[in-house]
């Protein structure tokens, strides 16, 4: 098969066959809109979803193109939803092209190509979620991304998806349901493989923003699909993993408002028996490393759950604790105190106060002889990637889940390292080697 680049397919493609050489339209043919379809790929950041490529239906073999030939325009919108033009619609910055199949993949030669596109927390046209408060409650929603590509030289328009692909959700299973009395939870869940002996589960509790009846959103709001990658993954030799969605907020009280540990909520007992189901459906699934962890809403859940069934958990990992510490009793510390617990907080966390929930938790616990409690307290939320100033660029200070999901925190509330066996360990690490 003939290979041609892609300026001279383009060309073939915007000229009429009933053109002669001589005629005198062939200008305006040049610019004929030829329409296509592209499929969207989505990746996960430390911040969340990010649109970061788009892959052309070509419709014929070639082999070579250029990425200044191209333009890339977004209109993001959500029904009832306002947008300030900033994040409504604009531009968007492709820094590479290359031959691709459908899905993406580099080739030689094929009949797609694929744009790389520039992603950053400081833009929002980069995401294909949104923040949304409505009724009475705040919630990351997906929202419609449509695409308009140009050929700048044909004017040769790509403006149909034909598919999205959610890059790191592809391993998970989104389709879970469980149902207790009138409350129905929704999770995603993943299995690993290869499994030689039995795997350990790890449990992931959302934030507030990411309840609802789609687990995908409690996955890539943030990058909570992270405990599923290869590298946390080696580090337990494989480990099932349980992402459950409250319908609301895992906070929420019988009244609908927020309970900071004061009142009971309404969820704790339904995902217990989630939990509960789903380790007895997965029998390959060690019932003595069973880990729970989440951040804030999702937090307080986390510690819920150890104050109600303080021997079922082998350990918990929390990131910006909601439980309010003045709700906790002498006795309730009492219960947890022998259970393996590491915290991460941002002493700038503007939501959950840190000197109101978790320093005065960690405090009581190590003074009534804890032995195994942890807390990883960071100045701030930086940039870890370095990609958008590295230390000098400050997410929002509640976002310390950040340092959990990519297995960042390795120190302890005085500064020192944790270790075990002598040997300093990050929080994922520690997470792995405990057992009931």
């Amino acid at each position: 098969m003939k290979l041609i680049s892609l300026w001279s397919f383009l060309l073939v493609l915007s000229v009429s066959p009933m053109l002669g050489a001589h005629d005198t339209q062939k200008d305006t043919k040049l610019k004929e809109i030829i329409s296509g379809k592209y499929v969207l790929l989505i990746d996960g950041y430390d911040w969340g979803p990010g649109v970061n490529k788009v892959v052309l239906d070509m419709e014929k073999t070639i082999s070579e193109v250029n990425s200044s030939e191209f333009s890339v325009f977004v209109e993001r919108s959500a029904e009832g939803v306002e947008m300030n033009p900033q994040e409504a619609k604009g531009d968007r910055k492709i820094v590479h092209a290359y031959v691709s199949d459908e899905k993406g993949n580099t080739m030689e030669e094929g009949d797609h190509i694929t744009l790389v596109l520039f992603v950053s927390p400081r833009d929002p046209l980069t995401s294909p979620i949104k923040y949304v408060f409505q009724n009475g409650r705040g919630s990351n929603e997906w929202i419609d991304y449509k695409l308009t590509i140009t050929h700048k030289q044909s004017n040769s328009i790509w403006n149909t998806e034909s598919n999205r692909i959610v890059t790191p959700l592809q391993n998970f299973d989104l389709t879970g349901t469980y149902s207790q009395n009138d409350i129905t939870l929704t999770y995603a869940s993943f299995v690993p493989q290869n499994m030689e002996d039995k795997s350990p589960l790890i449990i992931w509790l959302h934030g507030g923003g990411e309840g609802g009846k789609d687990p995908s959103i409690a996955l890539i709001a943030n990058k909570a699909w992270n405990y599923a990658s290869e590298e946390i993954q080696s580090l337990f030799g494989g480990a099932y993993v349980l992402v459950p969605q409250s319908p609301t907020f895992w906070m929420q009280s019988d009244t609908g408002e927020y309970t900071r540990g004061d009142k009971n909520d309404i969820y704790n007992m339904a995902l217990m028996g989630l939990i509960e189901k789903y380790v007895l459906e997965n029998q390959n699934i060690d019932s003595n490393r069973i880990y729970v962890g989440g951040c804030s809403n999702g937090g307080y859940m986390s510690l819920k759950l150890l104050l109600e069934h303080p021997d079922y958990f082998a350990a918990a990992y929390i990131s910006a604790l909601a439980y309010q510490d003045r709700y906790i009793s002498d006795e309730q510390v009492e219960k947890i105190k022998n259970i393996p617990i590491w915290f991460i907080h941002s002493k700038d966390d503007p939501v959950t106060i840190p000197e109101e929930t978790v320093v005065p938790l960690y405090k009581r616990l190590v003074d009534v002889g804890a032995s195994n409690i942890h807390f990883s307290f960071y100045d701030h939320v930086v940039d870890l990637s370095g990609f958008y100033g590295g230390d000098d660029y400050h997410f929002n200070g509640h976002w310390s889940w950040i340092y959990s999901h990519v297995n960042h925190a390795d120190f302890d509330f005085d500064g020192s390292p944790v270790l075990l066996d002598g040997n300093q360990v990050s929080i994922m690490e520690w997470l792995a080697a405990q057992k009931k």
